[in-house]
């Protein structure tokens, strides 16, 4: 494979379109509300209808809109339809060639999606996943191409840092100086590693990637080896995730068929393979050094850092790890640049974001909106707000972040912003709550969460979720006094800052953001009378 065989495979597949075409989303998402069946019946109305030469039934990834699913649109008119049933296929059939078609409308041109900037997302919904070719023809592969025959492994490094790209995965590490730090670190062998590992409650946006455009993750992947001086990669994903497994495995079998992974990429000296991991779903093992372990075949047990992954990692060798989000954004920054990317999102925190809005709120879905959108945009405008009521609160970051009032909903979303209120963007959950919500319940269920998910290797973790669990069941039943109050924010402090790994350090955080911003339903709850129950 040279980079003329990739242009020919591109023409080739551009000539193959036919004129008109009908994508219907079958991420998981619309799967589990009939997409499918919806897929099946408009195959066989079209061919039906005898339009198979002139209109081509595709199966796409996420169009985002998740709520209204199944989803489906048409083109080259552009239009989007939602809720469709298998039923309204002899109206597609029908309509197709005149615009006509019957089923239900959704305006592409509403806030949800208006408000949006897609860069990861580009693809998601556009492109057969499972169809390399379709990938190509997008300007698929040509980042890897430009970095191995125009950059140097070091170029690629200060490209990907004067982007100003931070970590997607939550702690919004830079990633160009994780990326050179590892390049700098000795050794023959190195691996990068993709961490798909995405556990938070109502969190969906590194599935929907996998599932709809999971070439795109290779491929930065590949770039991330050739830069840090690695020739194998690992995808560590959890097997709740299907879809996405079955997805990235014949993404890797075509991409090493047609020379875009394996030996001698490009007919370059760069070799680079890439296996897949499937985790039995601890959410520990979003925790790096347990993904290593959990890797290497051992239990997903996080150890204490340094060493960092960085300097020893799997198997004792210098490792890069980041997660979905972070690869996805590698090869719009070598297509267009560090400059344009860059110009994107605010001072610190640059680039977009994908959010999964859920929870009690009238739009919810996948949205990719630039750093610096304040909540009230994402909310209130693309989201809809509240169907019947007020939104009282938003919570960002999963059992790791916190609970924001609905006051603060002016602040942009950006890295910083975020920890000042008490929380943290995390991997990009958002799930909002109106005024029924009980703030201290939702403090209770995260701290459910997160005690069943400890791995128990330290005693602040394993025995401070349980007490803490057991006082907010107290508080809840009513039987807790304002002493318990005190003794449970102290105690939130210690697991806190005694925790060994990142579960249990930010394990308290929904508690003590919902006391900060909620207290008063937290002494609502209490006795009145000074006595405590044993």
């Amino acid at each position: 494979m040279d980079i003329t065989e990739l242009y020919r495979i591109a023409a080739e597949e551009r000539d193959r379109r036919k004129p008109k075409r009908i994508r219907c989303c079958t991420a998981a998402g619309c799967q589990s509300s009939g997409a499918e069946a919806v897929l099946k019946a408009l195959k066989d109305e079209i061919a039906a209808a005898g339009l198979t030469e002139d209109v081509e039934v595709s199966s796409v990834g996420c169009l985002r809109f998740c709520g209204r699913g199944p989803l489906v649109a048409t083109d080259p008119d552009g239009k989007l339809y939602e809720q469709v049933a298998a039923e309204d296929a002899p109206s597609f059939a029908a309509g197709i060639q005149t615009g006509a078609v019957k089923a239900q409308p959704c305006d592409p041109n509403q806030p949800f999606f208006a408000g949006q900037q897609p860069i990861v997302l580009e693809n998601s919904g556009q492109i057969d996943p499972e169809r390399i070719e379709e990938y190509i023809a997008a300007g698929g592969y040509e980042s890897l191409y430009r970095a191995l025959y125009e950059l140097t492994p070091a170029e690629v490094v200060e490209e990907i840092t004067q982007s100003g790209l931070r970590g997607r995965g939550g702690g919004g590490y830079p990633t160009g100086l994780k990326w050179a730090t590892v390049a700098k670190m000795p050794g023959d062998q190195k691996y990068v590693i993709c961490n798909a590992d995405e556990g938070d409650p109502g969190a969906f946006m590194d599935r929907s990637v996998l599932e709809s455009d999971p070439h795109r993750v290779l491929e930065g992947m590949a770039i991330a080896g050739y830069a840090i001086g690695a020739s194998h990669g690992f995808i560590y994903v959890r097997a709740e995730y299907p879809l996405a497994i079955q997805h990235l495995n014949k993404a890797i079998q075509q991409a090493k068929k047609y020379g875009l992974l394996g030996s001698q990429i490009f007919e370059s000296g760069f070799d680079f393979k890439i296996d897949i991991r499937i985790g039995a779903g601890a959410f520990v093992c979003g925790e790096e050094t347990a993904l290593i372990h959990s890797i290497e075949g051992g239990r997903g047990n996080p150890r204490p850092r340094p060493p960092y992954p960085a300097e020893a990692g799997l198997w004792e060798c210098p490792t890069l790890i980041n997660n979905v989000e972070t690869y996805a954004n590698i090869t719009p920054i070598l297509r267009k640049g560090a400059d344009w990317y860059s110009s994107i999102g605010t001072e610190k925190s640059k680039g977009t974001k994908v959010f999964a809005l859920t929870g009690k709120v009238q739009n919810t879905g996948l949205v990719e909106v630039p750093m610096g959108t304040t909540l009230h945009q994402i909310v209130e405008e693309m989201g809809g707000g509240v169907p019947d009521g007020r939104v009282k609160a938003v919570q960002t970051g999963g059992p790791s972040g916190g609970c924001i009032p609905a006051e603060f909903f002016d602040t942009p979303v950006e890295y910083e912003s975020l920890q000042r209120l008490g929380t943290m963007m995390g991997s990009g959950g958002m799930i909002v709550m109106d005024e029924s919500t009980s703030m201290v319940e939702i403090a209770q269920f995260y701290m459910d969460f997160c005690r069943g998910e400890s791995c128990g290797k330290c005693v602040p973790c394993r025995a401070g979720t349980v007490q803490l669990h057991e006082m907010l069941t107290k508080i809840v039943k009513g039987q807790a006094t304002a002493s318990d109050l005190d003794k449970m924010e102290a105690l939130c402090q210690m697991v806190k800052e005694m925790s060994l790994c990142g579960l249990g350090q930010s394990a308290p955080n929904p508690v003590l953001s919902t006391l900060r911003y909620f207290k008063g339903e937290y002494e609502a709850l209490l006795r009145q009378d000074a006595a405590a129950i044993p």
